[in-house]
């Protein structure tokens, strides 16, 4: 069994430029998928086409538990995404959902998509870098930083 890797909301929300590519091509497949059950009835289950495109799902699901999250929306209309993460030293599931922008709540395990709660504001800002601090680099001008491997460059 595979180790649960746990996001913080910055974490997760760097990884939406891929995930949301994934669940796209979930959703235009789930809904194909669908469409085509309901035309071909009880003759679904032989069709070359919907064992294609059940194929197809299951890899971008394996796609998606690649990154660590996972696809929980079984009708293929809200493109809800889980990803394990803590806050408040709670396990949760930080949830986002196909037409959001970014991730934004999360819920506890067992509560479901009805029980999501905003993040906190301050779990979903970058740090902030204090410009004036000294900077970890010598004073010869060559932008290396000082370490004490001197073979060993920050590139």
């Amino acid at each position: 069994m595979n180790e649960i890797r746990y996001f913080t909301p910055l974490e997760a929300n760097r990884t939406l430029p891929l995930v949301k590519r994934i669940v796209a091509d979930i959703q235009t497949s789930g809904r194909r998928l669908r469409q085509l059950a309901e035309e071909l009835g009880s003759a679904a289950a032989d069709d070359a086409e919907i064992k294609k495109l059940i194929a197809s799902l299951n890899e971008f699901f394996e796609e998606l538990e690649g990154i660590g999250c996972s696809y929980r929306d079984p009708n293929f209309s809200l493109g809800l995404v889980d990803f394990p993460g803590v806050i408040n030293g709670e396990e949760v599931l930080l949830c986002w959902r196909s037409d959001e922008s970014a991730i934004t709540h999360y819920h506890g395990p067992t509560e479901g998509y009805q029980g999501r709660k905003r993040i906190p504001d301050e779990l979903l800002r970058e740090p902030e870098t204090d410009q004036g601090e000294e900077q970890d680099d010598d004073d010869s001008g060559t932008g290396e930083p000082v370490s004490g491997d001197p073979g060993r460059s920050a590139r």
